[in-house]
């Protein structure tokens, strides 16, 4: 029983971590530290479109290992013997499967894809952490280039 206990507090305190993934880089309005101290151009636009979209980090395999230990522990109470090996095998295959889509759901970040015609009337399209504040029309500034580039409403 103290097996079963300490796991579930295992996975659980695993869950909570991945939940605390930073997504702040993800918003224009916030710089890294390699960004920081270093020249980068300004333009400046307006938005054409913003359409709702997610950004899905990358997966850390924390969710489906969490999963496929619970399942597996907690499937190995049901029956006994050979039966209870394999509900423990198919205990952790479930678990590993319901903790994978968890870890997705909680790193999936709220994001608009931005299609932005500059000043000089070239276009292009960026993705960013959702802010209310750009809409179509809205004017932006456009700092940095290529895939080093924040965008900020003005």
């Amino acid at each position: 029983m103290k097996l079963k206990t300490y796991s579930i507090t295992a996975v659980i305190l695993s869950l909570s971590v991945l939940g605390c993934a930073n997504t702040n880089t993800l918003s224009g309005d916030v710089y890294t530290a390699e960004q920081a101290k270093t020249v980068r151009s300004v333009a400046f636009g307006t938005i054409v479109s913003a359409n709702p979209v997610k950004i899905q980090n990358k997966e850390t395999g924390l969710g489906g290992l969490s999963g496929g230990a619970i399942g597996g522990i907690a499937a190995s109470g049901i029956g006994g013997g050979r039966g209870s090996a394999i509900a423990s095998v198919v205990g952790g295959v479930v678990g590993l499967v319901v903790g994978n889509k968890i870890e997705q759901a909680i790193d999936a970040t709220s994001a608009l894809e931005l299609t932005i015609r500059r000043d000089n009337g070239e276009e292009f399209v960026v993705v960013q952490k959702y802010d209310n504040r750009f809409t179509p029309g809205a004017r932006v500034r456009i700092v940095g280039s290529g895939n080093n580039v924040n965008v900020t409403p003005m």
